[in-house]
């Protein structure tokens, strides 16, 4: 009998393991047993994507409606048109060699085809899949079993892989007996066929898998044994087969994930950390006294919960997000002061430096005097702000890390150089990290390790990107979380309008003609690009590319040139010619540290009307004198992106304008998604939007997880509930036991359902 730890090139032989390790990376019997089916195919229907991907390589059940030799008009010969029937769709397929499948590809005729989808007139097709003709479904049966098929008809993959199953009785065709036929994922070398033929002999073989569940928990939720979770996921009888498994092994996915956020939960209460009280008459009651403006309750609210964590001996560990624009930096500027008064210092990460070099002018401007420590006509209860990035010349970093070491700035803000081997701190009680989900989990897990004599600082994270409730539970749920929804008195409303390039090309030289208006009534404007220049690919990972066939009319395949505007040419275009009249500066990633940081304060301080740039603007630039916004190929962006982009303008006293110009077309999904952006300026919103068109893939990135998503049956979407069972399940469980130690049940599936990359990911994270 096999156990789940057994390896599979001991029960499957090495050829067959091989391939399954290579395609999939399975190596033991429960890697193959949870690559479970993404489909059913059921008697006679294809059961696969509407769209799938150009170059994906899919295997349908369907049946054959009309097959044709016709003659070829490029060359020489005749191919077998042929049009595969299923209950949703019609599928073309085209097969080269007709006099070799024409007697058996015949109108009527039932079979599973396996091939690489290609698109040609946003229509996809095969072409020369491997195939094998499919008994008809049985009726009741009658005098004894229904004779096996005497020999397989089809070619290719999938014909072998059945000849392959042939034995002493014959060739077994009876999985296409039951009324559920598992689709696994598959390539082009693994067959759904050869996984299916695995898991058949592997569950034959398998004795009774211990369940890592306790009973109470099985009971309380309705879920079925693991042991028969698996049995029936991959060999259903009905469909009740398949949700019941579902359930359960869903269940184990998100206690996996919670198990893992617990413990690291656990292991953060217990750490110490310098406790940072409120003090009367220190430089946060000055900074305060000075304000020029009342806080919102929203934000007062916020501050009590984050002043109550610093003054713990614990760590705290929050998540402050909030809208954009919704005053989430004075929040932290004033939580950072407080640790000051306690005595210790603060740093601030950003996640590029002209956002670093921007936190540290606007921070110093706020703090005017009480940030001008050491300087003539600095306030008795100053501090220093200091400014720490890779790219600053020699004697001015070794003079900043000097007063990062000494003591002597207790404002330290800079990039991930603040966590390079050689920065040392004196005594550091707070880390905020601005955009954390910027930051890798490992330049994370070092800051927390960086305060005096083995404390842990206090950490706060900052994002703009709202995070749906299910995100937050399953990728940040060892932090407590505060929300800013409010916008502080003074913002100006963001009027948001989708220009349809190739459908009314007069309304993107408008868009250029409203800049120059607004630039004539003394303002600004931001021109944003997806890519730096001609050749190079999209300048921010978080860039998507829903409708790249709408702008090609049809597929591209991998390697051809992204059809978008880069930020070079678009710069020449416009100094060039529609905003010739006006002083037009650019911006973008690859510019030198210097540079950079010069034309930002060039922009800010007005000596740039118009500033051409990638998604360098994304995040934190604050220009209030900035009105307009035009983002070129807006479809290029994703729903949460679209919403940061346009927080940069209307900051001031002046009403904001985004115009998203796009080549999607009307009823497109890329054009669906702009359109939404517009119609609200909810980022919640607009981030459970975001997610459900991202769907699951790209969730876990969301925290720089480095790995791709292992959620097979967990929907962030729409597992709310049982999400939130497995969060109380997991906070039970390891309030009395943390490691897990009396659980080793539990300790096994957690490595069982994430891949160990994941599992080091979360517990870092």
């Amino acid at each position: 009998m096999a156990t789940l730890a057994d390896r599979l090139d001991h029960l499957l032989g090495r050829k067959t393991a091989d391939a399954l390790a290579d395609s999939f990376g399975m190596t033991t019997v429960e890697d193959l047993l949870r690559h479970y089916p993404h489909r059913y195919a059921t008697q006679g229907a294809e059961l696969g994507d509407a769209q799938p991907v150009e170059g994906q390589h899919v295997t349908i059940i369907a049946r054959v409606a009309k097959a044709d030799e016709v003659r070829m008009k490029s060359r020489p010969g005749t191919r077998l048109a042929v049009v595969l029937e299923s209950d949703r769709q019609k599928i073309d397929v085209t097969f080269f060699n007709p006099h070799k499948v024409k007697y058996n590809i015949k109108p009527g005729v039932r079979g599973m085809f396996s091939g690489t989808v290609k698109y040609f007139r946003d229509k996809w097709s095969l072409a020369h899949p491997s195939y094998i003709i499919l008994p008809e479904p049985r009726g009741p049966e009658i005098g004894g079993a229904a004779p096996r098929p005497a020999r397989v008809r089809g070619a290719g993959a999938l014909a072998g892989m059945a000849r392959s199953a042939q034995g002493d009785g014959g060739i077994d065709m009876s999985i296409f007996d039951r009324a559920l036929i598992p689709m696994y994922p598959a390539t082009r070398d693994v067959e759904s066929w050869t996984v299916m033929r695995c898991v058949r002999q592997i569950l034959d073989q398998l004795e009774t898998v211990d369940d890592p569940l306790p009973d109470w928990v099985r009971r309380e939720h309705g879920l079925i044994g693991l042991d028969e979770a698996l049995r029936r996921i991959h060999l259903p009888d009905d469909r009740d087969d398949v949700t019941a498994a579902r359930e359960r092994l869903r269940f184990d996915e998100a206690a996996a994930v919670q198990l893992v956020l617990a413990r690291r939960r656990h292991d953060v209460a217990v750490r110490t950390a310098p406790a940072c009280p409120r003090r009367s008459g220190g430089i946060a009651d000055e900074f305060d006294r000075r304000l020029p403006f009342e806080l919102t309750a929203g934000q007062l609210a916020v501050a009590d919960e984050i002043a109550a964590d610093l003054a713990g001996d614990h760590p705290m560990n929050r998540l402050l997000q909030g809208e954009v624009g919704s005053g989430k930096t004075i929040v932290a500027l004033r939580a950072m002061l407080q640790v000051i008064d306690a005595g210790h210092q603060c740093a601030l990460l950003a996640p590029t430096e002209v956002l670093a070099a921007q936190h540290a002018r606007s921070l110093t401007k706020m703090l005017g005097d009480l940030a001008a420590a050491g300087e003539l006509g600095a306030h008795e209860l100053a501090t220093k702000v200091t400014l720490v990035t890779g790219s600053m010349g020699t004697a001015r970093k070794r003079q900043a890390l000097l007063d990062v070491v000494s003591g002597e700035s207790g404002l330290v803000i800079g990039t991930h150089a603040l966590i390079q081997q050689g920065v040392e701190f004196h005594d550091l009680g707070l880390v905020v990290v601005d955009e954390q989900h910027r930051f890798g989990v490992e330049q994370r897990d070092v800051l927390r390790n960086r305060g005096r004599d083995g404390a842990s600082p206090h950490v706060l994270v900052m994002t703009a990107t709202p995070i749906p409730r299910t995100i937050a539970m399953t990728v940040l749920g060892d932090l407590e979380v505060s929300t800013l929804r409010e916008l502080p008195r003074g913002r100006s409303p963001i009027t948001s309008r989708v220009v349809p390039a190739k459908v009314h090309p007069s309304w993107v030289a408008r868009a250029w003609e409203r800049i120059g208006e607004e630039v004539a009534a003394g303002r600004q404007a931001y021109v944003v690009c997806s890519r730096i220049g001609d050749g190079d690919s999209d300048e921010d990972a978080d860039l998507v590319d829903v409708d790249e066939a709408e702008t090609t009319g049809g597929r591209r395949g991998k390697g051809a040139p992204p059809e978008t505007k880069s930020v070079l040419q678009q710069f020449d275009e416009l100094a060039g010619g529609p905003l010739a009249h006006l002083r037009v500066g650019l911006l973008h990633g690859r510019l030198p540290a210097d540079e950079k940081d010069a034309v930002m304060r060039d922009f800010a301080a007005g000596d740039i009307d118009v500033l051409v740039c990638t998604t360098v603007v994304e995040v934190g630039v604050d220009v209030p004198n900035a009105t307009v916004m035009v983002i070129v190929d807006a479809d290029r962006f994703g729903v949460s992106q679209l919403h940061q982009l346009r927080g940069r303008v209307g900051r001031g006293g002046h009403a904001g304008l985004c115009l998203l110009v796009t080549d999607s077309k009307p009823g497109a999904p890329g054009m669906a998604r702009l359109e939404a952006v517009a119609a609200t300026t909810d980022g919640f919103a607009l981030a459970q939007l975001d997610l459900q068109q991202r769907r699951e893939g790209d969730v876990l990135g969301v925290a720089q997880s480095g790995t791709t998503s292992t959620l097979r049956m967990l929907s962030l979407v729409d597992d709310v509930e049982v999400i939130s069972a497995a969060q109380a399940f997991a906070r039970a469980v390891t309030d009395l036991d943390p490691r897990l130690e009396e659980h080793p049940g539990l300790a096994r599936m957690v490595s069982a359902a994430l891949d160990t990359e994941r599992v080091a990911y979360l517990e870092k994270s």
